[in-house]
């Protein structure tokens, strides 16, 4: 079967447009409803610190988790 796509490279061409084709109005003619939906990755993470007040648990803490989260 390859053997024919490469002694007839129009029929490979006008095969290959037309897939594009298909593939172009099938992408504006699919509502936005069908599209997947896509969520980006969530993680949640508890820490404790006992007998410290928010500040020092956002320097100390909360900001190298976040680094290390995002990084």
């Amino acid at each position: 079967m390859l053997k024919k796509f490469i002694q007839r490279p129009v029929l490979s061409t006008v095969i290959s447009i037309i897939l594009l084709l298909l593939g172009i109005l099938s992408l504006f003619a699919l509502p936005v409803t069908l599209f997947p939906d896509i969520a980006p990755p969530s993680v949640q993470v508890t820490a404790t610190y006992p007998g410290a007040n928010g500040e020092v648990v956002a320097r100390s803490v909360a900001t190298p988790l976040e680094e290390a989260i995002n990084g």
